[in-house]
């Protein structure tokens, strides 16, 4: 399943983090995950 989640974020929003500070990373990857699940919670 996660595996599953990973492949769908990184073929919609793209693979790469270009934040270099490990907030700002976390920052991204949440964000990528939040716009992940609105575009989910649109498309429904």
């Amino acid at each position: 399943m996660t595996e599953t989640v990973n492949s769908a974020v990184k073929r919609s929003l793209g693979f790469a983090v270009r934040a270099r500070l490990w907030f700002r990373e976390f920052r991204e990857i949440t964000l990528m995950c939040m716009i992940y699940n609105i575009k989910r919670f649109v498309k429904q």
